[in-house]
Formats: structure tokens, C-alpha cells, sequence
């Protein structure tokens, strides 16, 4: 553990006051949110539809009227300039305008059928063209993606094993969801609620940034697929070393196992993602959530030799009685709804140009994070990847999702959190990731940093 994160720089007490001071006027300027949030509480659990909008550091869930590029209006019309832009799902922006008109024309036209429509072929080029590789599949979410994608290259390599890295994570696929132990050995996540199977037999985590560590886990024979994503992005950000993705790569190959890169989070690196930004060669390639605008929809792709061994597996399937059904796929994915959103987004929205802004963006508003953290005097870093950037407690950026957890301080954070979205900015909850739209402006990065810069004189008076 870093002698940051074991000798706290602002006091635990100056955070819980800070956050207690914020709790209260949270909850006088937000009647409407706190009326909703008990009319709920009769039917939905925690008394939102889906719990985690639960876990966010306020008194009470706060709920939406509207969004808009990159702007959210709460029930109680406060206004809020969005940096979170739904943990990435809305990366793009809130409702394109050629998404939006995309989805309301093929509305009109039908939502699902179970049946290809007219923009399938011309999706399949864009994201050939876009990532490189030649072959894709469509699925609603990325856990979808990185679950078909665990189960294609343990058909096609018949090997058990999944090595992932401490500190991943790729949805709520349960071979992923589990750390590293104090001995080496895989143990389940903490909150991984009602899993009964033994997650040690089939994964093996090893830490990130660790070449020696994943050849010793590769060196058995019986590992079918590395899955990672190219930088930790849920842990607090962790950007892979020098040479260190090249070592994955060439480590794979030589064991005999696939490399499936997931970069659900790292597509904010370049209009190709981190894959075609620096040129990674992966068997298999995961994307979700801002695929479509925003619309529930994920995307797999596999290269031209893995989609021979894929052909080869599932006829072998088709020979023994499966009749063609791989278990891989839901009734509702690859719509026409979805199909017309990420045409839309492919084409008019996810442009290079949009890059350029977003992450021009992201350097405005680490540069200026930087000068804050100086000025106060507080042994923080923030880390950068293209047009995401994270605020971490701990002088030098971690190498491993070890030292990134080691340097969590969850009631400075919830502090920090509420704080700033009294002062009109919302950043990701769980950590302090903030993520640059082609809608955020100038002025949006100065609001943040405005507030930013309030919140540290709060927490560092004395």
C-alpha cells in the first residue's frame, strides 16, 4: 500500500463533515426527487429500478426529468453539467440528433422480428472498417458480448480456463468477476451475491502490468482466452506499461490461447477505440454500451481465423444434435431498433471529428484538475486516457488494480461526489472518472473546475 493511501492527506473527519454539510442541502433543494423516490419504495427494491441508481452518495435517489447533450435536468429542474454521460453509455452525448431521428423513423418502421433488416450488411462493413476486424455479431449488452465471447473460445480451443486481470471488469459475467488473493489464488468479488459455483476451477487473475505473472498462468496448457480490457477503467484507472499489451499479445500466441480485448470503457480512446490507436491484434473484440447512442446494444467481433475455428465448432455442435443452436444470442438482440441507432452513430456521430473535441476537452479539464490538486497541496494524480481522465488518491498513477484500490477512500469520495453535484456537476459515482461528449463544452470543463477548486478549500480549511 502507497504511503498515500495509508496516511490520509485530508482528514476522515473533515470529509464526513463536509459530506454531512452537503446532505443537508442536497435534501432542502430537492423535494421533488425525495417525493418520488418514497412513492417508489412501495414496489421497486431500494425504491428505483435498478439498484446501483441507489449507490450514488445522496440522501436519496435523485431522478431525472430530461437529458440532453450534455446536460441533465433533475424532477426538480436543477440543471447539471454531466460528466459521468451514464458511466459511458451515453459517451456521445444524450439522445444525437441522428440517433434520436434514426430510432424514431425505424419506430415507425417496426422494433423487433427476429429477422435482419436492411442496415445489418452495412453495420457489418462500418465495424469492420472501424476496428479491423472482418467478422461481427450483434447482442444488447457488453456482459452479453464478453459472456458469448468467454463461451466461443472455450469451443473453439476446447480449454476451460479464463485469465483475467485483478481489478477487471467486463459486466457482470461471472468467470470475470473475481480477485486476486493474498496467496495468488482467484476468489469471487465481495458482492457477488448467489453464486454457488467454484470460480478457482475455471479463472486464473493475475495482476496487470505483470508479464512473468501471466506466463506462469498461461504455462499449464489449458487456458482458452485472456480476456482484459487495454487499461483498467473500474478500479481507478490503470494504464497499461510500456510493452506490457505487446507481452500479452505475444504471450497468448505463444500458449496457444485467444486474446479477446473488451473495450466497452476504452473506446474513448480514438474513433477505433485503444485497438486501432495502437495497433493491438486481438482474436476476439468486445463493445457495448455507447455503440448505439446510447440504446441498449453490444457488439463482438473476431478475427478472419477465429471465425474459421467458430464455423468449425458450431457445425461440429450442429453434427452431434444441437441443430445449429449455440446458446449464444437473446430473441431480442441485433433489432432493427439497434441495427439503425449504431448505423447512425457509426456513421454521423462516432466521427473522427467528435474525437478530436472530446478529448481536446479531456486535456482542458485534467490540465486543470492538475492545478487545482497542486494548489491545494493534496499527493493526488490524475490519470488520462483519451477523452476520460480520473482523479486518483495517490501521488504516481497505479500500475495495478491493487495499488488503485489500495488508494480508495470511500468517505472523501462520497464527499467529493455530493459536493460537486450541489454545485451543478455530476461526475461517475463509484469512482472519480470523468468522461468528455462531443456535446460538453468549455464552459461545462470551467464549471467543473470551478467547483472542484470550491469543494478542496472546503475539505483543506482548517
Amino acid at each position: 500500500m502507497s504511503t498515500a493511501a495509508a496516511a490520509p492527506d485530508i482528514p476522515d473527519a473533515a470529509a464526513d463533515a463536509l459530506h454531512a454539510r452537503e446532505a443537508e442541502a442536497f435534501a432542502a433543494a430537492r423535494p421533488v426527487s425525495r417525493r418520488l423516490g418514497q412513492e417508489a419504495q412501495a414496489h421497486l427494491y431500494r425504491g428505483v429500478p435498478m439498484h446501483w441508481m441507489a449507490d450514488w452518495p445522496t440522501p436519496y435517489p435523485l431522478f431525472l426529468k430530461e437529458a440532453g447533450g450534455a446536460t441533465l435536468v433533475d424532477a426538480d429542474g436543477h440543471a447539471y453539467a454531466d460528466f459521468c454521460l451514464g458511466d459511458t453509455g451515453a459517451m456521445f452525448g444524450h439522445s444525437p440528433a441522428p440517433v434520436a431521428a434514426a430510432i424514431a423513423a425505424q419506430a415507425a418502421r417496426g422494433l423487433t422480428a427476429m429477422l435482419a433488416s436492411e442496415d445489418a450488411a452495412v453495420i457489418g462493413r462500418l465495424l469492420a472498417e472501424r476496428f479491423g476486424l472482418p467478422v461481427w455479431q450483434v447482442c444488447a449488452t457488453a456482459t452479453d458480448a464478453n459472456r458469448y465471447a468467454l463461451r466461443w473460445a472455450r469451443a473453439v480451443t476446447q480449454r476451460p480456463v479464463v485469465v483475467v486481470f485483478d481489478g477487471c471488469y467486463h459486466g457482470t459475467v461471472e468467470d470475470a468477476m473475481v480477485r486476486l488473493g493474498p496467496q495468488g489464488q482467484t476468489l469471487p468479488r465481495p458482492g457477488l451475491l448467489g453464486q454457488v459455483h467454484d470460480l478457482a476451477r475455471s479463472t486464473r487473475v493475475v495482476p496487470f502490468n505483470d508479464a512473468a505473472a501471466l506466463a506462469d498462468a498461461l504455462a499449464p496448457g489449458d487456458v482458452a482466452a485472456v480476456l482484459t480490457e487495454p487499461a483498467l477503467t473500474n478500479c481507478g484507472m490503470v494504464l497499461p506499461q510500456p510493452g506490457f499489451l505487446d507481452d500479452v499479445r505475444r504471450l497468448t500466441r505463444e500458449a496457444g490461447t485467444l486474446l479477446i480485448i473488451d473495450e466497452t470503457h476504452t473506446f474513448s480512446t480514438g474513433p477505433g477505440g485503444y485497438t486501432r490507436t495502437y495497433g493491438l491484434e486481438p482474436d476476439l473484440f468486445v463493445l457495448g454500451k455507447p455503440v448505439a447512442g446510447g440504446l441498449p446494444t453490444a457488439v463482438y467481433g473476431a478475427s478472419a481465423a477465429m471465425a474459421e475455428r467458430m464455423a468449425e465448432a458450431h457445425a461440429r455442435a450442429s453434427a452431434a444434435g444441437g441443430h445449429g443452436h449455440s446458446g449464444m444470442g437473446t430473441t431480442l438482440s441485433a433489432n432493427p431498433l439497434q441495427l439503425a441507432a449504431m448505423r447512425a452513430t457509426l456513421e454521423q456521430v462516432a466521427t473522427p471529428d467528435a474525437f478530436r473535441r472530446m478529448i481536446a476537452l479531456a486535456n482542458r479539464l485534467a490540465d486543470g484538475l492538475e492545478a487545482a490538486i497542486a494548489r491545494a497541496g493534496l499527493p493526488w494524480t490524475v490519470t488520462r486516457l483519451g477523452a476520460r481522465c480520473e482523479i486518483q488518491f495517490r501521488p504516481t498513477p497505479p500500475r495495478t488494480g491493487a495499488e488503485a484500490e489500495a488508494a480508495f477512500r470511500p468517505g472523501l469520495e462520497r464527499a467529493l461526489h455530493l459536493a460537486l453535484l450541489n454545485r451543478g456537476v455530476v461526475i461517475t459515482p463509484f469512482h472519480n472518472m470523468t468522461l468528455c461528449s462531443p456535446a460538453t463544452t468549455e464552459a461545462d470543463v470551467d464549471r467543473l473546475l470551478a467547483a472542484f477548486d470550491d469543494v478542496l478549500l472546503q475539505l483543506t480549511a482548517r
